[in-house]
């Protein structure tokens, strides 16, 4: 049973832990309400469906994410700058919460449509204001002229490809987690200057 906190928020953390240990087709509703200390009936009183219980999971999962590129993508710093900012954010960010991107990408790849329209709005905006920019940085050859989407793709992939296939990496890094963890926090510095390695004239 979840420690003694409001009942909503029992269920919230009841449910976090149980979607992100299951998935969403593996979630029960009963397994939900028995380790939130309540019954069944309560649950759907605060949470009347699956569908809207799993989204306030979800959107609490991914607004973890929001602050930090929000800040960085609106902020008056350069392109540099905000790639410096937004990396070394995510990194900390998914070092206090590894669970997090298996979670988003199985239920991605469990129910793209859906999802793609639920988080789009969350993102889009934050991604055109660092576009126009970078856009502006090339007119004034200060950056290559490299697609807007290939820097962003790999940004997110060097960030959270070692966390995803932490247990691989580590068998076969021959790697004990003290060790590891040195290794994601050098790529705090290892990643930036790669991908602006790659980016600047």
């Amino acid at each position: 049973m979840i420690e003694d906190k409001s009942t909503e928020q029992r269920i919230i953390e009841a449910a976090k832990q149980v979607f992100i240990e299951k998935g969403y087709d593996g979630a029960r509703m009963q397994e939900i309400a028995d380790l939130a200390g309540i019954n069944k009936a309560m649950l759907h009183y605060y949470f009347r469906s699956k569908d809207k219980l799993f989204f306030t999971i979800f959107d609490d999962i991914f607004s973890r994410f929001m602050p930090a590129v929000q800040k960085g993508f609106t902020s008056n710093m350069s392109v540099e700058e905000k790639i410096k900012f937004f990396i070394n954010s995510y990194i900390t960010l998914l070092q206090s919460n590894p669970y997090i991107p298996l979670f988003i990408l199985h239920e991605l790849s469990r129910n793209p449509e859906e999802l793609k329209t639920h988080i789009h709005d969350k993102v889009t905006s934050n991604f055109k204001i660092f576009q126009e920019q970078m856009q502006l940085e090339i007119n004034q050859g200060l950056i290559k002229p490299i697609d807007f989407r290939q820097i962003v793709t790999n940004i997110i992939a060097l960030c959270v490809f070692p966390f995803v296939a932490r247990p691989l990496l580590q068998e076969v890094f021959s790697s004990d987690n003290e060790s590891f963890d040195k290794f994601i926090e050098a790529r705090k510095t290892i990643v930036p200057d790669l991908i602006l390695n790659w980016i600047k004239m």
